[in-house]
């Protein structure tokens, strides 16, 4: 074991470098985290999603299980040791995570032979008894397991091939071109494209001609004629066709052809025999995946395991690969019964080859075709796989969470059936992706969001906590409430170079993407600040039900597009607005009724509804009828809505008939007529509308920002979340720093503002801010990304009870409470002037206070972690460097290819007024990656990553000071030079404590009336 306590041999040696070769047994034992003085202690708990209590939710301060982030832990399928699982279990309960999310992952591995699946496969007696460790470890330690529903995704079992009726499937599309006149004796035409390996049968599902229609072509679709098309799928018997087109121009003859798509889970093999993807549109590929599960995997003692584990089965997005158009028997039936009419005389219009759409009719019948054809894909994959599925996994003790995503099907519906809706930061192009889940889940009444977080392109093990705290922030203030870390490796696979196996890296012979964290990795030393954080911020963000002011309408549900919302997204979240995506389904919910001009008034109660053209259809202006009836339905009972475009020719999305057609229209006119309704036909026009409407947001700014906010409200308290955030990570410009005013609205009367430090767990009574009636302005001064929590609660609830006055304005820098007394920070002496809730205005003296300082010299002892004699294990050579000026490792010599723990001491003398009313803020400047700051042997308060400022308080005394800051870094320049054929193209990474580290006293003075 590595021991920290150890004192460096050569303490002393200037600017020279002494090598203290440690072996250490394992990286899993190599640094375990020091958790912070306020880590939760591990607690069980119910499964997020499915409510959870205040016990199993624990406190601000100290947040319960259910709240904590948990990992995606990468298994290589079954080649586990239950006992290594169990000590990995525990790795990630010591570090303050509430679970982990079994999943079968290897597309580093290379040589797929070691994983010899015949024994050691997904699902096979070996993975079962690493999934038992794993269920009953986490059991003893408080927290949950997740289980993916197969090996990788998508959803794939053994015991079914490519030919069965199970099995994920295509309509393949063959055609061929038939002159005017012309006759055609010949097969019917064979698929474009070859059937995947082990297809071995194929069936004519339609054979079709059609006449070339010129008018009707796209740039890259074929114009046709759809009144001309003659069903010729009789006369094909014995596969071939004899038929003499009409005169008056070419004809096509489509042949669609049904077959098996031969899809196998990512990076396999898994299983032996091969998992094959299931059909997710019919009851018979459901039920090969409960069926395998029942009778391979749920005997007695693991069904009473899951019970206690109270976790989640897991799904991951919807990504069925085929470039033929996704198939699945019951279409045509569903498809008929759905809309009235029949999908075999349209397949062309809706067929693909190549992964495009390759005909077309006139544009409107084209849209609405296909339209009609997706809205039956996501109800079959609604009801035969979301819902089957979840009814199934409940009686088990387990909840659903899934990914409801990847084809053109309602996202947001789906999003409302799942237990956990998930969506991902890697795939999600900017934030109202987030924003189309969040509304199917708060219509839902439900409560958790979830996020498969911090995967990066080519970036393993040069990933920083920092740049994953940046990629997040945004994403809680659009809804998500819990962060599923990509991810945690198992320790090891025959093979494998140091640091131990990991999933996704190296991945096609190159630096891979998302990040394998654990005990692997030096900051696993300080992770407990990191899940503590995330733990807090879940914490505020799962309380009580979701605020949003504004529902936007979506006539087409789809989510991970990065299309948003007309002056909402570009405009309107700049001054302060929030909304969230609703698709017609969720309107037919109970929750989908007005109560005080407000829809779903115990959810989300948006103040308004805006509707706007079909982006996804060519911004089509459509409703269905049965959603223009409940507009009117929710308008007429008070709700305010705003619709934007030429409502008078709205036109359905899917194929309707003429009274349809003029029944809808007929609705919207009255809709239209009511007067809590705008029609607006310029989007600019949007916030004037709203004004009109008497809507305003929540939270409001004088100018525009970049502060993103999220309201929850609980029993009488608003918890508000706020981020200096941007959309997604490649909006330019940057996020520049803001430090403004801004006015959020209370929802009870009677509250007062507290201030909540994610970082610490301390409430604190706000102590300056300005007040009319339950309106509150107050400043926020946030760093790119950095966040901060508020909350507007009776007066003692968070905390401490506020002071009976409070600051309204002050020119000093600062107020703040101490013990119920107002208490002025200023960094320069002075008299200052504050203005007190009842009006009076008072001037304080700060008397002198020292001048700011740098801190250059340091002593930096630097452990630098080296691969050991086995792939997870690893030998730390112990440094010691005399600094007079800081700069990065890979700028010091001896640690030019290091990576580690580095800590770095200096001496302060203070002289002066040290005795009290004093204290200093420690600005570090650039440090990477995490850190923790001790003066005179006692630790400070854990600090945000993003602003490295840390409050010292009265930590400072006079005279001599030790100032000691521990900075972990990432693995990656070791690993450029231990493995340079894999990391050896990376850039070295600037990595440690590079400062400027400013030392910034303050004085503090109680202000008297």
């Amino acid at each position: 074991m590595h021991d920290d306590t150890n004192r460096p041999e050569g303490a002393g040696v200037s600017r020279r470098t002494l090598l203290i070769a440690t072996a250490v047994a394992g990286t899993a034992a190599a640094l375990a985290p020091a958790a912070p003085a306020n880590a939760a202690p591990a607690a069980g708990g119910e499964a997020p999603g499915r409510g959870h209590g205040t016990a199993a939710a624990g406190s601000f301060a100290r947040p319960g299980a259910a709240v904590r982030p948990k990992f995606r832990w990468w298994w290589p399928d079954g080649l586990v040791d239950p006992d290594e699982i169990r000590r990995e279990v525990d790795q990630i309960a010591d570090a303050g995570f509430g679970g982990a999310e079994i999943a079968a992952v290897h597309h580093s591995v290379k040589d797929t032979s070691v994983l010899d699946t015949e024994h050691h496969g997904w699902g096979s007696p070996a993975w079962t008894a690493g999934v038992r460790a794993a269920l009953d470890q986490a059991r003893r330690r408080g927290i949950t397991i997740d289980l993916t529903i197969g090996p990788s995704w998508p959803a794939a079992v053994p015991g079914i091939t490519p030919d069965s009726e199970a099995a994920v499937q295509e309509l393949a599309l063959g055609a061929v071109t038939v002159a005017a006149g012309a006759a055609y004796d010949g097969p019917v035409p064979p698929p474009a494209a070859a059937p995947a390996s082990g297809v071995t049968r194929q069936e004519l599902v339609a054979l079709l001609a059609t006449r070339v229609d010129p008018a009707n072509a796209t740039r890259k679709e074929t114009g046709l004629d759809r009144a001309s098309a003659q069903d010729l799928t009789a006369s094909a018997g014995g596969g071939t066709v004899s038929w003499t087109a009409p005169e008056g121009g070419d004809w096509v003859l489509t042949a669609f052809w049904r077959r098996g798509t031969g899809q196998t889970p990512e990076g396999g093999p898994h299983t032996a025999p091969t998992a094959y993807v299931v059909d997710h549109f019919s009851a018979a590929g459901t039920s090969a995946v409960t069926g395998f599960w029942e009778r391979n995997v749920l005997t007695k003692e693991f069904r009473g395991l899951l019970r206690a584990a109270g976790g989640m089965l897991f799904e991951d997005s919807l990504e069925i690969e085929t470039k033929a158009l996704p198939w699945t028997p019951g279409l045509p039936a569903a498809f008929e019964r759905r809309t009235g009419y029949a999908l075999l005389p349209v397949l062309p219009v809706v067929a693909m080859s190549g992964g495009n759409q390759v005909y077309a009719y006139d544009t409107v019948a084209t849209r609405q075709i296909r339209h009609d054809f997706w809205d039956t894909v996501s109800e079959l994959y609604t009801t035969h796989h979301l819902t089957a599925l979840r009814d199934w996994a409940h009686p088990l003790g387990l909840g659903l969470r899934a990914q409801p995503y990847g084809l053109q099907t309602d996202a947001i519906a789906s999003a409302a059936l799942l237990d956990i809706p998930e969506g991902e930061s890697l795939g999600f192009k900017n934030l109202d992706d987030f924003r189309c889940l969040a509304g199917g889940r708060d219509m839902a009444g439900h409560t958790v969001l979830s996020c498969e977080a911090g995967a990066y392109t080519g970036s393993a093990y040069s990933t920083t906590w920092e740049k994953f705290l940046r990629t997040m922030g945004g994403a809680y203030a659009a809804g998500v409430n819990q962060t599923v870390v990509h991810g945690f490796s198992y320790a090891t696979l025959p093979g494998v170079k140091w640091p131990g196996y990991a999933a996704f890296t190296p991945y096609n012979g190159t630096v891979g993407y998302g990040e394998s964290w654990g005990p692997r990795h030096p900051t696993w030393r300080h992770v407990g600040d990191v899940s503590g954080y995330l733990s807090r911020v879940h914490h505020v963000t799962q309380r009580g039900t979701a605020r949003a002011d504004v529902a936007v309408f979506r006539q087409t549900g789809y989510t991970a597009t990065g299309i948003g919302a007309s002056w909402f997204t570009s405009t309107g979240i700049p001054l302060g607005w929030t909304h969230q995506f609703l698709s017609g389904p969720l309107l037919d919910l109970p929750s989908a009724r007005v109560r005080d001009g407000r829809l779903a008034p115990d959810g989300p109660a948006y103040r308004a509804l805006f509707v706007e053209a079909d982006f996804f259809s060519g911004s089509a202006v459509t409703l269905t009828p049965r959603d223009a009836e409940h507009l009117l339905r929710l308008t007429r009972a008070g709700l305010p809505v705003v619709l934007l475009g030429d409502w008078s020719a709205v036109t359905t999305p899917g194929v309707a008939d003429a009274a349809e057609l003029a029944g809808l229209r007929s609705v919207v006119a009255e809709l239209l007529a009511q007067p809590r309704v705008r029609q607006i036909t310029d989007k600019t026009a949007v916030g004037q509308a709203l004004a009109d409407l008497g809507v305003e947001p929540d939270v409001r700014y004088a100018a525009s920002s970049t502060l993103l906010t999220m309201h929850r409200y609980e029993d009488g308290t608003d918890w508000f979340y706020l981020c200096n955030g941007k959309h997604a990570e490649t909006v330019k410009p940057p996020v520049a720093a803001i430090d403004h005013e801004i006015t959020v609205r209370a929802t009870r009367p009677g509250t007062v503002p507290y201030l909540l430090d994610p970082w610490t767990g301390e409430a604190r009574p706000l102590a300056l801010y300005g007040r009319d009636g339950e309106r509150f302005t107050f400043r926020v001064a946030l760093q790119p990304a950095e966040s901060m929590v508020v909350a507007f609660a009776p007066p003692g609830r968070l905390g401490a009870r506020p002071g009976r006055v409070h600051a309204t304005a002050t020119d000093a820098g600062d107020a703040r409470f101490d013990g119920g007394r107002l208490v002025l920070r200023a960094r320069t002496a002075g008299t200052y002037a504050t203005t007190l809730s009842g009006g009076d205005t008072v001037r304080t003296v700060v008397a002198e206070v020292p001048a700011e300082r740098e801190l250059t010299a340091w002593t930096l002892d630097a452990e630098d972690w080296r691969p050991g004699a086995d792939p997870d294990r690893t030998v730390v050579v112990r440094h010691r460097v005399e600094l007079e000026a800081l700069a990065p490792w890979n700028a010091i010599p001896e640690l030019a290819d290091a990576s580690g723990i580095g800590r770095y001491r200096a001496t302060v003398d203070l002289d002066g007024p040290w005795s009290g009313g004093y204290g200093a803020l420690l600005d570090l400047g650039e440090v990477t990656d995490t850190f923790r700051v001790t003066v005179n042997g006692r630790p400070a308060p854990v600090t945000s990553l993003i602003d490295p400022v840390v409050d010292l308080g009265p930590l400072l005394r006079r005279g001599r000071n030790t100032v000691e800051v521990e900075v972990a870094t990432t693995l990656l320049n070791r690993l450029r030079v231990s493995d340079p054929s894999v990391y050896g193209g990376a850039a070295s990474q600037r990595t440690g404590l590079v400062g400027p580290v400013r030392l910034i006293p303050y004085g503090e003075a109680a202000v008297r009336k």
